[in-house]
């Protein structure tokens, strides 16, 4: 049996508020993708945020296949008890070898804790889709992106970005906003990371959008109240109609977004070439 450690970014109360809005709690939402993928995984779910991370009994890091670290709404660069545990988890994560993958926050943590920085981006806030994210040269070649456009949008809510790399790290991807995906070779173990979310739905987007209202509108990316509304409505719409050509071109996406295959490259060739291989 296939398992899975799903490291979950998010304290409680960042949790509650993103389903209160809609959305599906980060470490469920992860895990379910994870299944989705590949039926038959087990997955399980740690919270070091709230508190100190307890595997089920009987369990190890090292009994892992695989493990993933979810968005999160912290700062890495705050250094508070609930962020330093996370990156305590993901340091002995790699001292134990096990395979990890880490989606926006995810990859922050797995950065920071092999020896790079994290600031906030000085230029500014990405959120929605991340645009014209195109693979550098060893990106092309990875394993990562098999299937993988070499210049596609991604689902995206961050207003961090990785400042430097650690040690042994390869840059394959990145965009107007920064860094977008890297891969950090570890003596043990092995990190592929992106700064966007592969397991978000634009479902998950509009929730996303919902949680943020007050903050996206201060940043003038919606005008009004209204106009977020109708811009989570839309984000709904795509996500039940990714056929719907008219709602793509409103929000100047394509296949990966509108297309599970292409959307989860990422995720499906890390559980082919770094977990069940």
């Amino acid at each position: 049996m296939t398992r899975i450690l799903v490291i979950d970014g998010n304290e409680k109360a960042a949790r509650e508020k993103h389903v209160s809005v809609g959305g599906t709690s980060s470490g469920e939402g992860y895990a379910a993708t994870l299944q989705r993928l590949k039926p038959g995984i087990e997955c399980d779910i740690v919270r070091p945020a709230d508190e100190e991370p307890k595997l089920p009994d009987g369990m190890a890091l090292e009994n892992y296949h695989g493990a993933v670290i979810t968005g999160s709404a912290l700062n890495i660069y705050s250094r508070e008890a609930s962020v330093e545990r996370q990156i305590d988890l993901a340091k002995a994560v790699f001292a134990a070898g096990v395979p990890c993958f880490g989606s926006c926050w995810g990859l922050q943590v797995g950065v920071t804790a092999a020896g790079g920085s994290v600031v906030r981006n000085p230029r500014g806030r990405e959120f929605g889709f991340g645009r014209r994210i195109t693979l550098t040269n060893q990106g092309r070649d990875h394993a990562m992106f098999l299937g993988k456009p070499e210049v596609f949008e991604a689902a995206t809510v961050h207003v961090d970005t990785v400042e430097a790399l650690p040690a042994g790290a390869t840059p394959l991807a990145h965009n107007d906003m920064g860094l977008q995906a890297a891969e950090i070779k570890l003596k043990k173990g092995s990190f592929w990371g992106v700064q966007y979310h592969p397991e978000y739905s634009c479902a998950e987007i509009a929730a996303m959008a919902r949680r943020y209202a007050e903050v996206l509108i201060r940043d003038g990316l919606v005008k009004d109240q209204a106009e977020l509304d109708q811009l989570a409505a839309d984000l709904v719409a795509l996500h039940e109609h990714p056929d719907d050509a008219r709602l793509a071109w409103r929000f100047g996406v394509g296949p990966s977004i509108t297309d599970p295959g292409i959307k989860l490259a990422e995720l499906r060739n890390w559980l082919d070439r770094q977990v069940l291989k």
